[in-house]
């Protein structure tokens, strides 16, 4: 299980001594608090949380963070080791099979330590359980042997931390929840945090980029970091092909355009989405079956992936009768908005 994990110590000001620290330390991920934009409320949150911890010696309480992918759970997760100054191993639910290989992990945890799993809400039941002990009192109860034969044997382990990070807490046990002594919500970026992302990224990729460009590429990136970063990459190559290099607002147009994101972020996928409830269902009410039906994309995909940001946009609305399509919707794709009473009642 062990060639699941990567092992990270967090140093500071120190050069990077194995494969996996620079895969970290080189990446666009922030490698400080300095350099992590937005989540204002949450950095102060977890900052007085390190301090508190640090003072008291004792290793920081465990921590859930949740929300749309994206947002920066991983890179947190990576800061606030480094704050506490500890290893921290990363892992995901699913890769946690069965509960000897928890027990292999958590053993080999040292004081202090941060174990990070990525999507725990996908944890095996049986694991769960195994954790409950080991979250509240740095054990872990172990059966050994079968029958009248069976003996329970306890391990005690040395304070560590849990980290899980997870896109759906509503599918996260409450007794699991409840032993997150620390939770927070990430939210979606505004565009002024989103441009300072893409400024320190440019930086680290060594492209030459203007403002104008920065802001385009903030105002297209849905309020989310890796969206952010995904366009500028896609934008640095288009200008390395089909410019001089340097991105400008004309090259972050051309680019933009090609990858068919609008001016609001918007992708085929959305587009397509949106116009197939106008054109094909009156602007709806419609049932979510229907709409996938007709675009061919899986009812989840939908839900988790195309409808939060149309949602949080107000391109859309979830009512009991099936989704519907709102006047600024219709703005923007150019259509007329045909008032109907009963629609209005829903909006």
């Amino acid at each position: 299980m062990t060639d699941k994990l990567v092992k990270t110590k967090i140093k500071k000001e120190k050069e990077v001594e194995n494969p996996e620290e620079e895969i970290l330390f080189t990446s666009l991920r922030s490698k400080s608090w300095v350099e992590f934009y937005g989540q204002k409320q949450i950095k102060e949150s977890l900052r007085i949380t390190i301090e508190a911890a640090k003072k008291r010696k004792e290793a920081i309480e465990h921590i859930l963070l949740y929300g749309p992918p994206g947002l920066g759970k991983t890179t947190l997760s990576y800061l606030i080791a480094k704050g506490m100054g500890s290893n921290i191993r990363v892992t995901s639910g699913p890769a946690i099979e069965r509960a000897g290989d928890l027990a292999s992990i958590l053993t080999n945890l040292e004081k202090g330590d941060i174990l990070f799993i990525d999507e725990i809400h996908r944890l095996n039941k049986v694991v769960e359980e195994t954790l409950y002990p080991a979250m509240e009192e740095y054990a872990l109860d172990m059966i050994l042997g079968k029958g009248p034969s069976a003996r329970t044997l306890r391990l005690e382990l040395a304070p560590f931390t849990i980290i899980g990070a997870t896109t759906r807490i509503g599918l996260l046990s409450a007794p699991l929840r409840d032993r997150f002594g620390v939770v927070h919500r990430l939210s979606f970026y505004n565009p002024k945090d989103l441009e300072g992302i893409v400024a320190s990224a440019a930086k680290k990729l060594n492209v030459p980029i203007d403002e104008e460009s920065i802001k385009e590429i903030a105002k297209r990136a849905r309020g989310t970091p890796r969206i952010a970063l995904k366009l500028l990459k896609r934008t640095r190559d288009f200008a390395q092909v089909e410019g001089k290099g340097k991105i400008t607002k004309e090259i972050t147009k051309e680019a933009l355009d090609m990858l068919e994101v609008d001016i609001l972020g918007l992708d085929g996928v959305d587009r397509r989405f949106i116009k197939a409830i106008i054109e094909k269902h009156s602007g709806g009410p419609v049932g979510i079956e229907t709409i996938a039906a007709s675009i061919s994309e899986d009812i989840g995909t939908i839900e988790e992936v195309i409808e939060p940001f149309l949602l949080q946009i107000g391109f859309l609305k979830r009512t009991n009768r099936g989704r519907v399509v709102t006047k600024i919707a219709y703005d923007h794709f150019g259509k007329k908005f045909k008032e109907d009473k009963k629609q209005q009642k829903l909006l």
